[in-house]
């Protein structure tokens, strides 16, 4: 079967649209989430949530990037090569940016919260620094990048770093050290970076170590907000943070799949959808 890379003159609907993909992993033994966007004229979201819906059916196994036959060696194990912070830096940065100023305008002065390490995590800090209303914010990170961030904003606001072994790539501190102060703090907010949510699997991180870190931080928080742009809801990593019910809200960006988010509501999960704040209502 030819998989032609521009998109068809007339939409698919989704059981058409799984169906060839389908067809399509089945005969070459791997295919990619973009190949099936581009041939499909749908957006890698929906082409994620397309694999994802034949996964859940039996039909195929997600790995990382695309999706391969149940048969294949790769089904068994594919290990996930996770992207440096700087490769993370560059993707969804609009989404992230808005996603970040929704975030940050659930923050009141004199609150203490958490930011977990992440690109969108960081577009919550540089919010939070553009809110001049802000003060007396105490702010606990296992994020270097982000404690970089935050610093032109001491007095204004105290940043105070966990403390931890250094993960390279990523600039994030994780065990042994990171937990031992996250026992020891009660926060009013805790906004936690994810790579995939999906109302089944909960919502996953890439990394152990990070994923650990991320459940301690929760426990440590009267509510708990998870921050995740469009393109990873529906997927699913190795290390699972929490179910989805166990965060107060996710905020996502527009582009987020209505099916994906109905499953969340479902689930328990309240969705907020970030805007452009520099775009006229």
């Amino acid at each position: 079967m030819s998989i032609d890379t521009a998109a068809p003159n007339a939409p698919l609907d989704a059981p058409r649209r799984r169906e060839l993909a389908l067809a399509l992993v089945a005969e070459r033994g791997f295919v990619r989430v973009a190949e099936l966007s581009r041939a499909f004229g749908v957006t890698t979201v929906t082409a994620r949530a397309d694999l994802d819906a034949l996964e859940r059916q039996g039909g195929i196994r997600r790995v990382h990037g695309g999706a391969v036959p149940l048969s294949s060696p790769l089904a068994v194990e594919r290990p996930e090569r996770e992207p440096s912070f700087e490769e993370a830096l560059e993707a969804s940065v609009e989404p992230k940016r808005q996603i970040g100023e929704h975030a940050a305008s659930l923050v009141r002065s004199g609150q203490s919260i958490i930011l977990d390490v992440g690109t969108t995590t960081l577009q919550v800090a540089r919010a939070l620094r553009a809110r001049t209303d802000l003060e007396d914010l105490v702010v606990f990170t296992n994020g270097l990048s982000i404690a970089l961030e935050l610093e032109p904003e001491i007095p204004r606001f105290t940043v105070v770093v966990t403390g931890g072994t250094l993960r390279p790539k990523q600039h994030s501190l994780v065990h042994p050290l990171a937990g031992s102060m996250l026992a020891e703090v009660h926060v009013d907010l805790a906004f936690i970076g994810c790579n995939g949510v999906d109302a089944a699997h909960g919502v996953t991180n890439a990394n152990l170590p990070e994923a650990s870190v991320k459940s301690l931080m929760m426990r440590s928080a009267a509510r708990s907000i998870v921050v995740a742009d469009a393109s990873k809801l529906g997927e699913v990593h190795l290390g699972r943070i929490a179910p989805v019910d166990d965060f107060d809200a996710l905020v996502t960006d527009a582009a987020a799949p209505p099916s994906i988010v109905a499953e969340l509501l479902d689930a328990g999960l309240a969705v907020h959808h970030a805007r452009d704040s520099r775009v006229d209502p």
